[in-house]
């Protein structure tokens, strides 16, 4: 495999790998839960169809719930925590793959186990790239901040039709058709553009 320049923040398949935070039935409330869940799996179905592995996890389950049916996740095992980072939890899963460059994160709530596990991930010299659109929070204030926070310390905002383009890569692959039809509708609105409007100065 060719070398990748860290900067530039380049999603290969092969050393990739998708984690699902926490998107759990007692937080249905959040705002913007359904969009953020429904966009997340979008790229479970992608993850799968590129063979790129993926890590669920579920914050204390016994009081707040399994994971929604809706993101599709049924033949994944949940790792449990109580931890605000997903890395405790799944540490051995990231040592088993020493050729692992760049984690793909979706999830909630941004300003807490999103933005842990994105420094843990930073700590260990891994890329992260945010999917902005299968993040939320239940303040927006929060989700904003956090998403600032992450970019600050070196993280990659991207949207989730982004970075499946660029697992992809090229037209001609042989899963092209198949992901094309997951993406042919846009992704749902999670008040991003909101979040954005007007140059606002946390991403300048």
């Amino acid at each position: 495999m060719a070398a990748v320049r860290p900067g530039l923040g380049r999603v290969i398949p092969g050393s990739s790998i998708l984690f699902l935070c926490d998107m759990q039935e007692k937080f249905r409330h959040v705002l913007f839960f359904p969009q953020i869940v429904s966009v997340a799996a979008r790229m479970l179905k992608v993850a799968q169809l590129l063979d790129v592995p993926v890590v669920l996890t579920e914050q204390y389950p016994q009081g707040l719930g399994p994971t929604v049916p809706e993101l599709g996740a049924e033949g994944l095992q949940p790792w449990s925590k109580t931890c605000f980072s997903m890395v405790p939890a799944v540490q051995q899963e990231l040592d088993a793959r020493p050729q692992l460059r760049s984690v793909l994160l979706c999830g909630l709530e941004t300003q807490a186990c999103i933005l842990h596990t994105a420094l843990d991930l930073l700590d260990q010299g891994l890329q992260v790239h945010v999917v902005v659109d299968a993040c939320t929070s239940r303040s927006q204030v929060d989700r904003l901040v956090a998403l600032s926070r992450m970019r600050q310390s070196g993280a990659f905002l991207s949207t989730s039709e982004g970075l499946i383009l660029q697992l992809v890569g090229d037209a001609t692959h042989p899963r092209f058709k198949e992901i094309q039809k997951i993406i042919k509708e846009p992704a749902p609105d999670s008040g991003l553009l909101g979040l954005f409007h007007g140059q606002n100065p946390l991403f300048r």
